[in-house]
């Protein structure tokens, strides 16, 4: 029986809603999910900034989602090395990536080892980016975090 592993690759960091849709929709697609979790370090090169959420505990929550059936820690910038250790055969990404240089990039190099690249609309009303932004705010608000 063939099976169609997938891999979807995330920092994961302030999980919500719009990573959990991911998670189901890239599951829907293949007959078994990988989730690739970002190391701290590889999210600052690509993001400028650590997660707030450390590595082990993204993991542990991405690990528990009923969606996902493996999580493999992603700790180089080069998909096709992670393919090279996991060997999945379709990728999926959000669509903030189609038609960008690093966009086709991904599919030009995928293309070569025969890996679909699949990409999901994004979550626009709900980021870890947003949530970040708020938490900022939050913290740098006097009193806005205590107790009436």
């Amino acid at each position: 029986m063939v099976h169609r592993v997938g891999y979807a690759p995330g920092v994961y960091d302030l999980f919500h809603v719009g990573h959990l849709n991911i998670l189901r929709h890239a599951r829907s697609q293949c007959d078994y999910l990988v989730a690739g979790v970002v190391s701290d370090e590889m999210a600052v090169l690509a993001k400028g900034h650590r997660p707030v959420i450390p590595l082990p505990e993204r993991l542990e929550i991405v690990r528990s989602v009923r969606y996902v059936d493996a999580a493999f820690v992603e700790t180089v910038p080069d998909k096709v090395e992670t393919w090279q250790q996991v060997r999945f055969d379709v990728i999926f990404k959000g669509d903030d990536w189609r038609d960008t240089d690093k966009g086709r990039r991904l599919e030009r190099d995928f293309a070569e080892v025969g890996v679909e690249v699949v990409y999901f609309p994004y979550t626009v009303h709900t980021s870890s980016t947003q949530l970040r932004r708020a938490l900022d705010t939050l913290v740098s608000t006097p009193g806005a975090l205590s107790a009436p």
